[in-house]
C-alpha cells in the first residue's frame, strides 16, 4: 500500500510542439527529418532561436505565412531548436561517425604514383625538386663535313665527339629561338651544323591533359616523363625544311608534380633555323612554356594512372569515395593491370637488380614485400606476407610473373583501396601517418613519414606537427589546396564560361585563360605568404593583371608577367569581385544576381539554403525591357515562399550589380543608375546593411560565422569527413585558433591535418 506519492510529475510538453505538429510536419516531418517531394533535407542549421522565429513568422507555412503570429512562431522556433534543429540537438540525436570510404579518384592516382615512387631515388622522390627556373641547355657546333665525307644514316654524325668544334652550356628561361641564317653563337659556332639539347623538368600545377607543341624547320624530338630513346612524345627528327612545321601531342599529367623533359634539336645545312617549345595546359591557351613552370633539375619517370573512372560522389558537397559500381571496379582493374605492366617493364630499376644477377630472386621478393607494405601503409602481418607475396612466388612460372601478380593483387585489395579499413579504435603510428598523408597529399606516406612511424616519432602532437609542417611545404599540399579553392569558388562553372561576342567584343579564350591564371596566382600569393591571411583573400583591393588584361579592364600595364594593380577599395574586394568569378556567375549578356547571391550565401557568408520547391528559369522575354536586372529579379522572386531564401540571396546578389557580366565596373544598367543597396538578416537575426562588395567582405572577414564557413569547406576537402565526427567542440576550437592566429590559412591546414589523425569512432568492418 502506497502512503505517499514519490513519483515526479511527467515533464510538461513544450507548447511549441503542438503548433509544429499542426503546421509544419507535412513538409518537415515529425522530427525534422524531411518529407520526400516537399522538403527533403533535415531541418537543421545554425540560426539562433530569434532568427528562426523571424523567418517562421515571415515565411511559414509557405502556403499561408499569416497562419502563425509572432508569438506562435517564437514557440515553434524554441521547440524545434532544442528538439532537433541545433547542432547540439543533432549531436544528441544522431551522434556522427567517421564513415568508411574508398580512395577517391585523385587519392587512387596519387597513391599508385607514390607507391612506385618509393623505389625511385633522386629529385622528386627522396628530396624536393630544386634547381633554377628554365632548362639546362647544351650547345654543340660541329666541324663542317669535308669533301667526300658521307653522312651516316640518321644523324649519327651529330653524336661524333671528334667533330665537335664548339661546346658550351647555359640556362635558358624558355625555348623560343629564331636564329635565322645565323648560329646560336655567331662568330664562334658555325651555321651549317649544330645540335642543341635542353634538359630539366616541367611542373604540372593541375591534373589534366597537357598538349605539347614543337615548331621548327629543323629536326627535333621531345620526351616528357619518359627518357627511353624509343618513347619520344614528339618525333620530328627528320627535317622537313625549309618550311616551318608544327608537331603536337597530348599527355595526361597529375597536378602538383614535376616531370622529366628533354628536347633535342639539330640543324644540318638548312638555310635557316628556329625552335619553339610550347604547350596548352588544362583550361589554358597555347603559349611558349613560361620559365616558372620549368626547372633545370631532372626528375625520374612517374607512373601515371590515366584510366577513366566514374565520378566520385559529391552529394555531401565535396568528393567522397562512397559509391561502388561495376564501372568503378572495372576501372580499378584496368588501372591495376597498367600499374603491374609498368612495374614489370621497369623491374630492374625498381628492384635495383639485373637480369643475370645471382641475387635477383632475393631482390625481387624484397621488392614485392616492400611494395605491399607501402601500399598497405603499415608493416605486413605474417598472414599477409604469405597471402600477398610468398604464395605468388610459389605458384608463378617466373619471378617476373610473381611480381606482376603481387602488384595486381595489392592494388585491387581492400587494404589499399580502403585506408581506414584496418584502423583500430585507438590509432597507432601507422594509422596516424596514413591519415596525415591523405589529408595533406591525397596519397600515402612517403619514406620519411613511414620511417617516423616505424621509429616511434609520431606519438605526440609535437611530433605529428613536425611531420605535418614538412609535408605542407611539399608541392603536393599546394596541389591539394588548388583543388580546394577550385571547389570553394566553384571554378568548374568558370571554365565553361562564354559571353556574347556582340555584347562583349574581345572577351575571348585568351582573356578567360589570363583571368584564371590571375585568380590562381593571387590565391597562391596570399596562401603562401608568411601571414597567409584568409582576410586578404576577401579584402584585397587589387587584381593581378598582365598587359592583355590591363588593356581590357582599363588599367594599362606593361609586360606579360602578372602585376599587382590597385583599384578603388569600393570597387574591388578580393576573390568576391575577381572578374573570373564574376563572369562565371553571370549570363552570356547580363548579370545574374541570383547565381551570385547563392554563391555568396553558401560559400562566403556560410548560410544554408534549401532547394527550391520548383525551379523557375529566368526568361528575359517575360519582363519589360526597360527594367534593370535588379527590378526583374525583384519581380521574379516577390512571392513569400521564394523570399524565405531570396530574402538573403537577393541582397547579396544585388550588392554586386555594379559589376557587369564580365566583371567590369559599371554605374548604369539599362540606362538607369545601378542600385546595390539593400540589407539581409544573418543567422543570428542581425540586420546587415549592404551598399557594395566591401560591406560583404567586412562582415564575413571579421565574423566568426564567416570563419566557420571557410573552416567547414576546408575541413571537408582535406579530410573527406564531416567535422562533428571528430567531436562536438572541434569546429569551435578550430575557429578560436584560426582567429587567434590572425586567420592564418597554413596554420588552419596544419590544425586540420593534426585533428585528422585523431580517431573518434572505429569504422565499421
Amino acid at each position: 500500500m502506497f502512503t505517499t506519492c514519490a513519483f515526479a510529475a511527467a515533464p510538461a510538453e513544450h507548447p511549441g510542439k503542438a503548433l509544429y505538429m499542426k503546421h509544419c510536419t507535412e513538409c518537415h516531418g515529425d522530427r525534422g527529418q524531411g518529407v520526400e517531394n516537399e522538403y527533403d533535407d533535415l531541418l537543421t542549421g545554425t540560426k539562433s532561436i530569434e532568427s528562426l522565429a523571424k523567418q517562421i513568422d515571415r515565411t511559414m507555412p509557405e502556403d499561408d505565412p499569416d497562419l502563425c503570429d509572432a508569438e506562435q512562431s517564437k514557440l515553434i522556433a524554441d521547440y524545434i531548436y532544442g528538439a532537433f534543429y541545433s547542432v547540439e540537438a543533432q549531436a544528441r540525436l544522431n551522434p556522427p561517425k567517421q564513415e568508411l570510404a574508398r580512395l577517391t579518384i585523385p587519392q587512387f592516382r596519387n597513391s599508385v604514383m607514390d607507391v612506385i615512387g618509393r623505389f625511385r631515388m633522386g629529385v622528386g622522390f627522396d628530396r624536393p625538386i630544386g634547381g633554377n627556373e628554365g632548362l639546362k641547355g647544351t650547345y654543340r657546333g660541329f666541324e663542317p663535313l669535308k669533301e667526300g665525307d658521307k653522312l651516316p644514316k640518321g644523324i649519327a654524325s651529330q653524336r661524333s665527339k671528334d667533330r665537335v668544334k664548339h661546346n658550351f652550356e647555359r640556362v635558358d628561361a624558355h625555348v623560343n629561338f629564331h636564329f635565322g641564317a645565323e648560329s646560336p653563337e655567331p662568330g664562334k659556332m658555325g651555321t651549317d651544323e649544330f645540335r642543341l639539347n635542353w634538359d630539366g623538368s616541367v611542373i604540372a600545377e593541375e591534373t589534366g591533359v597537357y598538349e605539347f607543341i614543337v615548331k621548327s624547320e629543323n629536326g627535333f624530338r621531345l620526351w616528357i616523363n619518359d627518357d627511353d630513346e624509343a618513347d619520344a612524345l614528339i618525333d620530328g627528327w627528320v627535317s622537313a625544311g625549309p618550311e616551318v612545321r608544327e608537331e603536337r601531342k597530348s599527355i595526361y599529367l597529375i597536378g602538383g608534380r614535376s616531370y622529366f623533359l628533354r628536347l633535342e634539336y639539330f640543324k644540318f645545312q638548312e638555310k635557316t633555323s628556329s625552335v619553339e617549345l610550347r604547350w596548352k595546359p588544362p583550361h589554358g591557351v597555347e603559349e611558349i612554356i613560361p620559365a616558372h613552370f620549368l626547372r633545370t633539375e631532372r626528375t625520374r619517370e612517374l607512373m601515371i594512372v590515366n584510366t577513366n573512372f566514374p565520378a566520385d560522389d559529391r552529394s555531401s558537397g565535396y568528393e567522397r569515395g562512397t559509391t561502388i559500381s561495376k564501372d568503378w571496379d572495372s576501372a580499378v582493374t584496368e588501372a591495376a593491370i597498367s600499374t603491374a605492366e609498368h612495374v614489370v617493364e621497369n623491374l630492374n630499376e625498381l628492384a635495383q637488380t639485373k637480369d643475370d644477377a645471382p641475387d635477383r630472386l632475393e631482390k625481387l621478393r624484397k621488392f614485392a614485400f616492400t611494395f605491399v607494405e607501402a601500399a598497405f601503409r603499415r608493416p605486413l602481418t605474417e598472414e599477409q606476407k604469405q597471402l600477398y607475396v610468398e604464395t605468388m612466388f610459389k605458384v608463378a612460372k617466373s619471378p617476373e610473373t610473381a611480381v606482376k601478380r603481387v602488384v595486381l593483387f595489392t592494388i585491387k585489395s581492400p587494404q589499399f583501396l580502403y585506408p581506414g579499413l584496418m584502423m583500430a579504435e585507438k590509432p597507432d603510428a601507422f594509422d596516424t601517418a596514413s591519415r596525415l598523408a591523405l589529408a595533406l597529399w591525397d596519397s600515402l606516406p612517403d619514406k620519411k613519414l613511414y620511417q617516423a612511424a616505424t621509429s616511434g616519432k609520431l606519438q605526440t602532437r609535437d611530433q605529428v606537427k613536425a611531420e605535418a609542417l614538412r609535408m605542407i611545404a611539399d608541392p603536393r599540399t599546394k596541389a591539394k589546396l588548388h583543388g580546394f579553392f577550385h571547389h570553394w569558388l566553384e571554378l568548374e562553372h568558370a571554365e565553361s564560361t562564354s559571353k556574347d561576342p556582340k555584347a562583349f567584343p574581345g572577351f575571348n579564350q585568351e582573356v578567360l585563360a589570363d583571368l584564371r591564371e590571375s585568380l590562381l596566382e593571387f590565391i597562391d600569393s596570399v596562401v603562401w605568404d608568411s601571414k597567409s591571411d584568409y582576410r586578404e583573400l576577401l579584402k584585397a583591393d587589387y587584381i593581378l593583371l598582365n598587359e592583355r588584361l590591363g588593356k581590357f579592364y582599363g588599367k594599362p600595364v606593361t609586360g606579360e608577367e602578372f602585376q599587382k594593380v590597385g583599384f578603388d577599395p569600393k570597387q574591388r574586394a578580393g576573390v568576391v569581385t575577381h572578374p573570373y568569378l564574376l563572369a562565371s556567375l553571370a549570363y552570356s549578356k547580363q548579370t545574374s544576381p541570383i547565381h551570385r547571391g547563392v554563391f555568396l550565401t553558401r560559400n562566403i557568408v556560410g548560410m544554408s539554403l534549401k532547394p527550391p520547391q520548383m525551379a523557375v528559369s529566368f526568361d528575359e522575354s517575360h519582363f519589360d525591357p526597360k527594367l534593370t536586372m535588379r527590378e526583374k529579379i525583384t519581380e521574379l522572386t516577390r512571392n513569400n515562399a521564394c523570399m524565405a531564401c531570396h530574402g538573403v540571396i537577393n541582397p547579396l546578389g544585388f550588392s554586386l550589380e555594379n559589376f557587369d557580366a564580365i566583371g567590369r565596373w559599371r554605374t548604369k544598367d539599362n540606362n538607369k543608375p545601378v542600385n546595390p543597396v539593400s540589407e539581409f538578416s544573418d543567422e543570428q537575426g542581425k540586420k546587415i546593411h549592404l551598399s557594395g562588395p566591401r560591406d560583404i567582405v567586412n562582415y564575413v572577414a571579421d565574423n566568426p560565422s564567416g570563419h566557420r564557413a571557410f573552416i567547414r569547406h576546408l575541413f571537408n576537402h582535406l579530410v573527406k569527413q564531416q567535422i562533428p565526427a571528430y567531436g562536438p567542440k572541434v569546429l569551435d576550437d578550430l575557429q578560436q585558433k584560426f582567429s587567434a592566429s590572425g586567420c592564418n590559412i597554413q596554420n588552419l591546414v596544419l590544425e586540420i591535418a593534426i585533428i585528422a589523425t585523431e580517431v573518434k569512432d572505429a569504422p565499421a568492418k
